[in-house]
Parts: structure tokens; sequence; C-alpha cells
């Protein structure tokens, strides 16, 4: 059976203060910095903490807050599957770096997000 939701790519966390959350991630975790960037009134960092997703420190987000960014082949066609299920996004899908996202909540309020990864590296 496929994934319904693709592949698990970023963990995109909260920062209450981002140079001391920065410091904490690469200096006493030890994780592999992998990019760094300031725009659009925002920081966001990304780690390699581990095998598998991406550790987005971003200080533009509640903390302590996550969310679990999926990325699925087809936005448009995975939206319309999702919602012949009863699935109900959050608003309307917008754009981040790597392509077009739509985020949603399950019942108990965990946020979760899907994306198109038509620029699978967008800052190399």
């Amino acid at each position: 059976m496929d994934a319904p939701l693709g592949t698990l790519e970023y963990l995109y966390l909260g920062s209450k203060d981002f140079e001391r959350d920065l410091a904490y991630y690469r200096d006493v975790l030890g994780a592999e910095p992998v990019w760094n960037l300031e725009g659009f009134r925002a920081r966001v960092a990304a780690f390699r903490l581990g095998e598998g997703a991406l550790i987005l420190l971003a200080d533009h987000r509640p903390a302590p807050s996550s969310i679990a960014l999926f990325s699925v082949g087809d936005l448009r066609e995975t939206i319309k599957r999702l919602k012949r299920r009863g699935w109900t996004p959050e608003g309307r899908p917008f754009e981040i770096p790597n392509g077009p996202c739509s985020v949603f909540e399950d019942p108990s309020g965990n946020r979760f997000g899907i994306f198109e990864n038509v620029r699978p590296r967008p800052f190399e």
C-alpha cells in the first residue's frame, strides 16, 4: 500500500529564541546544519539530526509547536482525493520554497502539511 501522504520531508519547529536554539541544535546535539536563511521577516534553519526528515527551526512559528511536512507527487490530486474522504484544508494552498503547500489539522489539533516538491533543492 502506498503511503497516503507521501514522504515525510521536514519537521517544522517553532522557536522562542532563534540564536539560542540554533546553537543548541548545532553545538549541543551535534546536528549538521544544511542551510540557514532569512527572508520575508523570518529566519529558518535546516538541520540533519538523524536519518530521514530534516528539522526546520523557524522564528516565525510559535514555540512549542511542530508541523510534519509531507511531500506528495501531485498536490492538486492529493487534495481532491483527501476531500472525497472528508478532509478539510486550513485555507488555500500557498508557496513554500519547495513548491505549493496545504496545511491541515487532525481532530485533536495536530498540524500537518502536504506539498508538491517542484523545487527539491531550493537552496543549493
